[in-house]
């Protein structure tokens, strides 16, 4: 299946642009999917160059690309540093993600991301992962719902929806999208349902694949990965990712103040390199799914 149908990618040029590929350069993809990206990387690299794909999904792997400068991890990119010490790799060139659902995951209705099918409530990146879309939504508490919701959300009304789901699963689990819709049918106004209604799904996709933390566990692992010069290209795609990647380049960690040095100058791993990349209004005419997206990019200092 080639990358078009399974995932178009976002911001394909500009991402791998600001990778400043190199021809002997080892770079990694950690979010292969569709391998879109991974090919416009493997078209500006030389025969001595290396590209290293990371995707946890399963469905991935149907997309690998037979190069042998290419090679397809089929795993979290959370464990990026283990894995590539594992293959001889200690240091990189550049690091491209991007933290976007694929188009494939959103168009397979028994994976449970899209609003527009009735499927069993899953939601999980990969199908070894225990916890479910289902296990959340019919034994979180009413608390950790409401937390689920705010944090993950930014719903308005997260402790009256957790409050409705724990009420109707108290009668009969809630085991499709279709119930849970119809559970908090109030709270989805008419001219905002889509959008409310997605952010519900957003919440509960994050706390089962634990979307956060694992961002947060790869970005710290990347200044120790990359060479001095290295790039980083991250596409984000809600305000929750963006503000977890901006931090982390300004200030290198994600709680507190930047550390300093004796002369108390910023000491931080990374600098920025221009300002932030939107697609343009072909790019989003062409595919609507990369409306929200926002593209960084950092240099290894």
């Amino acid at each position: 299946m080639m990358e078009k149908t399974y995932h178009n990618p976002v911001l394909l040029r500009e991402s791998v642009d600001g990778l400043q590929v190199k021809a002997d350069g080892i770079y990694v993809d950690v979010t292969f999917g569709g391998g879109g990206h991974s090919r416009e990387i493997l078209k500006r690299l030389g025969e001595k160059g290396q590209l290293i794909g990371f995707d946890q999904d399963e469905d991935a792997l149907q997309n690998t690309i037979d190069d042998t400068r290419f090679r397809l991890i089929n795993e979290n990119f959370r464990y990026i540093k283990q894995f590539l010490k594992f293959y001889g790799i200690l240091k990189v060139d550049g690091i491209l993600a991007d933290f976007g659902v694929s188009s494939h995951q959103f168009d397979q209705a028994d994976r449970g991301f899209s609003t527009r099918f009735d499927s069993n409530l899953d939601m999980r990146m990969s199908k070894q992962n225990t916890l479910s879309a289902y296990e959340v939504v019919n034994t979180y508490s009413q608390a950790e719902l409401a937390s689920v919701f705010r944090r993950y959300g930014e719903l308005r009304r997260a402790g009256q929806m957790a409050e409705a789901i724990v009420e109707q699963r108290g009668k009969k689990a809630i085991k499709t999208t279709n119930e849970l819709k119809a559970t908090l049918q109030r709270f989805l106004p008419r001219q905002k349902e889509h959008k409310v209604l997605a952010q519900i799904y957003q919440a509960i996709r994050i706390e089962v694949n634990e979307e956060i933390k694992v961002i947060e566990e790869f970005l710290m692992q990347t200044p120790d990965l990359l060479e001095k010069g290295g790039r980083l290209s991250i596409i984000s795609y809600h305000s929750l990712e963006d503000r977890l990647v901006k931090r982390f380049i300004r200030e290198g960690k994600f709680e507190g103040e930047a550390e300093k040095d004796f002369y108390g100058r910023i000491n931080v791993p990374f600098k920025k390199v221009g300002k932030l990349i939107v697609p343009s209004a072909e790019e989003i005419a062409q595919n609507s799914r990369a409306r929200s997206a926002r593209l960084r990019i950092a240099e290894r200092v």
